[in-house]
């Protein structure tokens, strides 16, 4: 059989694998190889190529299916570690997932930080071992004989749900077996650099109604100078976690009397309404007008969009009138009845509307997690109707719109573009025509992006911005997406210039995507010390001795006077124990007045930035500050 790979075709025999032809063309190569694609499927470096034809890649840590080979194969020597200290544990499933991987396990009692150290030292005897992995298949039926022999009823609930004529694969290393489709690295030694990470409660299949097992959570990597830096970055994460500073800084917090639904504190609310203020003033200036629509709507509208057969389970409901009811997920049906309450010509097209909306989604309990996923929210959602002609134009302006408020926070980003689902719908001109506009503006802006076959939304392609914070972690806020399905339920049209009507296209945009959810990731990338210009309090004032006390006053009057967010610290208290209370606190500007600040009219200032400025008058502070303040300085 003939083997193309590096660019040049060779024969091997029959039963070859990809670590003989990386052993006979590039024998460098095998240290870093973690998995193969074979004619452009994914298998295991040991897996036999079979007769025929072929074309060979290797896939290393560099490439995501390497990466997700090492993890997989780190959960199995992680699954087989602790069937080895507790033999009756029931396996569940484990997984790669971004970063790492986990398993989870039915198990008596919880798992504790001292088990996984056990746990750890266990792999790592399994990796020294350097066991090879290796695959077979059973039929269906001796499949789930086999797990019931083994006493693993996860894995014969799995398999009972596989097609009746499945072909299903395990892969044994050792004295382990496990049901896995693969692939999987040669041998339980390739697994080095491993950490186990946390321990948590987690429902089988992620459904609340059934039993909760234990997961365990861990991450592998090829070099330990790798995996390091990844722990380090984890350090930091848990630093700057935005659940911790919330309650620190009096921010926000969730509460066991409102699962999923924040409250936010005075302090708080300052954060939220400077970008909610921002939100709006960018919006005007970029031709969008504000709307307001109900919380609860009929259940006829969610019928009409689809979501009542769609989405029912994710929403809360209720009767008003003996008629049924539903509290809004998404804003964008309310908004589609704002653009039919009257008319519309081609002449005033586009239409753009904007609307920081409440919705609540019913998320399961193991799913939430502080304010990046909650079971309210609200979303900066705008809708612009227009013409198909104006597509390109459209989605420039708001290319521009979102890239000029990522770059006021200081936030690289990266692009996306998601093409025709296979279950889409829509004609094929319609969409082409809708993806060609995105495409097409996005070129016409230069703009490097990513393409993504096949993972637009049933209704249209999309565009989707991902965020990366200042210690490299990515979050999907931004999304550009064209629906050609709503306005169709919705019979939208517009007349056009031949007199006749016509369907408008229709854009769902949202730039912070979640205000709570953008506020815990500003919270996280700022580690709680914001921008002047979002800083709850802008400057604190401290005295000390209380003979400054009056001038303290009239400072805090003056600054407060010209639009700044002040307070004042007099307690009878060491000075030095102020100054650290306003660190913790992150506070900007701190003002220190003792009695030669109070005769002569000036404060000694420290910035969180810039560190200690001296003396300085008060007219100097405040066309800084101002200045700061204005120009949105991070």
């Amino acid at each position: 059989m003939n083997i193309t790979f590096l660019g040049e075709t060779g024969s091997y025999p029959e039963g070859t694998t990809a670590l003989d032809v990386i052993g006979a063309r590039d024998p460098g190569l095998r240290k870093s190889a973690l998995a193969a694609k074979l004619d452009g499927e994914l298998v295991s470096l040991s897996a036999p190529i079979g007769p025929g034809d072929h074309e060979l890649e290797i896939l290393t840590f560099a490439e995501d299916e390497g990466r997700k080979t090492l993890r997989h194969s780190a959960s199995h020597v992680l699954a087989q570690a602790v069937l080895h200290l507790i033999p009756d544990a029931k396996l569940a499933i484990g997984p790669a997932i971004e970063n790492g991987f986990y398993y989870d396990f039915d198990v008596d009692e919880p798992f504790t930080p001292e088990f996984l150290t056990r746990v750890e030292k266990e792999m790592k005897k399994i990796i020294k071992k350097n066991d090879r992995i290796e695959r077979f298949t059973l039929s269906r039926d001796e499949a789930i004989a086999f797990c019931e022999q083994a006493g693993q009823p996860y894995k014969v609930e799995l398999i009972r749900d596989l097609p009746e004529d499945s072909v299903i694969s395990f892969y044994r290393q050792g004295d382990f077996t496990d049901l896995c489709a693969g692939p999987h690295l040669p041998s339980t030694g390739k697994v080095k650099a491993f950490k186990l990470t946390s321990a948590a409660g987690a429902y089988w299949r992620g459904d609340e109604h059934n039993k909760m097992l234990q997961r365990i959570y861990g991450t592998a990597f090829t070099e330990k100078e790798e995996l390091d830096a990844y722990l380090t970055r984890l350090e930091e994460a848990k630093k700057r976690d935005h659940r911790r500073l919330g309650r620190e800084l009096d921010l926000y917090a969730m509460m066991d009397e409102g699962p999923g639904f924040p409250f936010f504190f005075p302090k708080g609310m300052i954060l939220r309404n400077l970008l909610e203020d921002y939100w709006r003033k960018i919006h005007t200036e970029n031709g969008y007008e504000e709307i307001k629509t109900p919380i609860i709507l009929s259940r006829a509208l969610w019928e009409r969009s689809g979501h009542w057969d769609h989405y029912k389970d994710n929403m809360y409901t209720t009767k008003i009138d003996e008629q049924d009811f539903a509290i809004k997920p998404m804003n964008c049906p309310g908004g589609i009845l704002v653009y039919k309450r009257r008319l519309w010509s081609y002449r005033d097209l586009p239409c753009r509307s904007g609307e920081l909306g409440l919705v609540h989604r019913h998320e399961l309990s193991g799913a939430l997690h502080g304010l990046m996923r909650v079971r309210c929210f609200t979303q900066d959602d705008a809708h612009i109707f227009m013409t198909p002609e104006q597509i390109k134009d459209e989605i420039k302006g708001v290319y521009r719109l979102i890239d000029e408020v990522y770059s006021v926070f200081g936030f690289k980003y990266h692009i996306e573009l998601s093409t025709r689902p296979e279950n889409s719908i829509g004609t094929e001109e319609m969409w082409t025509l809708a993806t060609e506009g995105l495409q097409g503006a996005l070129d016409e802006l230069n703009v490097p992006y990513v393409v993504n076959e096949g993972d637009g939304a049933f209704y249209g392609p999309k565009i989707d911005f991902h965020l990366e914070d200042s210690i490299g972690r990515t979050w999907q806020c931004g999304t550009i997406q064209l629906d050609m399905n709503l306005p169709e339920r919705f019979d939208l049209t517009y007349t056009g210039a031949d007199g006749e009507k016509h369907r408008p296209v229709m854009i769902h945009r949202v730039v912070f995507g979640s205000i709570e959810r953008f506020i815990g990731i500003l919270t996280e990338h700022f580690a709680g010390a914001f921008p002047l210009w979002l800083s709850p309090v802008q400057a604190r004032i401290m005295t000390i001795t209380n003979r400054a006390d009056e001038a303290a006053e009239q400072v805090c009057l003056e600054l407060k006077a010209a639009g700044l967010r002040v307070e004042t610290d007099t307690r009878n208290e060491k000075i030095g124990f102020k100054i650290r209370e306003a660190n913790v606190q992150k506070i900007p500007y701190m003002l220190v007045l003792g009695d030669k600040e109070a005769e002569s009219g000036c404060v000694a200032v420290r910035s969180r930035r810039e560190g200690d400025l001296g003396t300085m008058s008060l007219e100097d502070l405040l066309e800084k500050m101002l200045k700061e303040e204005r120009e949105k300085a991070r």
